[in-house]
């Protein structure tokens, strides 16, 4: 391999959120990987600290156009220029379009288990949350579209967001599905802020499809989030854009995340994203090889010694669901947040409990295997540990 992923960093004096952790502990819980970015995007960073000086900045043309060459290219998506508008990130876009879109007491349909912070940016904002739980058979996660329906059809619900890749499940939606929910949310009157910021990290021979691109009843009531940041380890840098194809609902948009001050770049953002997008494209391919050979480790690792946990099936992102139930029953506890204070309690190893995603998360538990395979062993032997003890 051209790059390396497997050195080890040390990431404690950097302040990083992931890390501020007690010595020997093994943080493998919050979203972002142990890999330094691409040698391009460092490249570039490194010569725009070198001009000195760090004032306030436009976004450039090269930002506009890193955006709609990288979509066109591998995802097949025709982003005109004026359908995107700079965040400093997809939450900060989300909360202001929760804000902006709808009024107090208005009900937001997500798709649980889900990303935990739209709980946040709904709930914080004054709105309802109103779940619509994906249905699950004991092996992998599907649309109940019957029950979806009944919720957008709710004279309270005008807003819907839907994460495409599923974050925690791993899953891609199919071209069917998100046709389906943009016919629905188009009979209902609802509103789509779609979340795609998973999209580059999907599995070799796998990808997204992005949901303005299905038809145009998803493209006229939708607005995609998407973002280098997930992909290229950028999320410090306060770096996303928001796609917005409807003129009307754009200028609603973009006047939320202005009124919000969440449009302005600061020096290093459009520079890294265009940097990434431009020639980070090797890396990225080298890097989906390695995840995906991390998610097979510990998938063999839990079929061999943890038969106890199921890692349910997934096409993206570097996370993994794993079904504690049987474990969660067989130790006598209530629930996956039992499970893991036990965890990091016995061994150390740090992991996000479930129940903060909604639906059924409440057994289980999500790992993150974005780091050196070293790590990752390490981490599979403490959970080992913590089970067999």
């Amino acid at each position: 391999m051209q790059y390396d992923f497997d050195t080890v960093i040390d990431r404690r004096p950097t302040h990083c959120l992931k890390w501020d952790v007690a010595e020997g502990e093994l943080p493998m819980w919050v979203a972002d990987m142990d890999f330094a970015t691409a040698p391009e995007v460092r490249q570039a960073i490194g010569e725009r600290a070198a001009h000195g000086i760090f004032g306030y900045q436009d976004v450039p043309e090269e930002w506009y156009q890193a955006y709609q060459d990288w979509w066109k290219r591998r995802h097949g998506l025709a982003l005109e220029k004026d359908w995107l508008i700079f965040c400093t990130g997809v939450v900060p876009a989300i909360s202001s379009m929760v804000r902006k879109l709808t009024t107090q007491a208005e009900k937001v349909v997500i798709q649980t288990p889900v990303y935990n912070i739209f709980f946040n940016s709904i709930l914080n904002n004054g709105r309802q949350v109103l779940e619509s739980p994906l249905r699950y058979d004991g092996e992998r996660y599907e649309i109940d579209f019957a029950d979806l329906e009944a919720k957008l059809a709710d004279p309270q619900t005008s807003l819907m967001i839907l994460c495409n890749p599923h974050n925690p499940t791993g899953k891609i939606w199919s071209r069917g599905e998100l046709a389906r929910i943009g016919e629905l949310c188009v009979r209902w009157h609802v509103t789509v802020i779609s979340d795609e910021i998973h999209c580059d990290l999907t599995d070799p021979g796998h990808a997204y499809v992005p949901f303005a691109s299905v038809s145009e009843q998803c493209r006229s009531c939708s607005v995609t989030c998407i973002a280098p940041t997930k992909t290229f380890n950028l999320a410090g840098l306060q770096t996303a854009a928001v796609a917005v194809p409807d003129e009307t609902l754009r200028h609603k948009v973009w006047r939320g995340l202005n009124t919000d001050e969440a449009a302005e770049p600061n020096a290093f953002a459009a520079v890294a994203a265009a940097a990434a997008f431009n020639r980070g494209e090797a890396w990225l391919e080298e890097l989906r090889t390695y995840l995906f050979e991390n998610k097979r480790t510990v998938r063999e690792f839990v079929k061999k010694e943890l038969p106890q946990l199921h890692v349910t099936p997934s096409e993206a992102t570097y996370l993994l669901w794993l079904d504690c139930g049987a474990a969660i029953d067989g130790l006598g506890l209530t629930d996956a947040a039992e499970l893991a204070a036990l965890i990091r309690r016995r061994t150390g190893l740090y992991l996000s409990e479930g129940g903060q995603f909604g639906g059924n998360g409440n057994r289980f538990l999500r790992m993150n295997a974005a780091c050196p395979r070293t790590v990752l062993l390490d981490g599979l032997g403490r959970l080992k540990k913590a089970l067999k003890d």
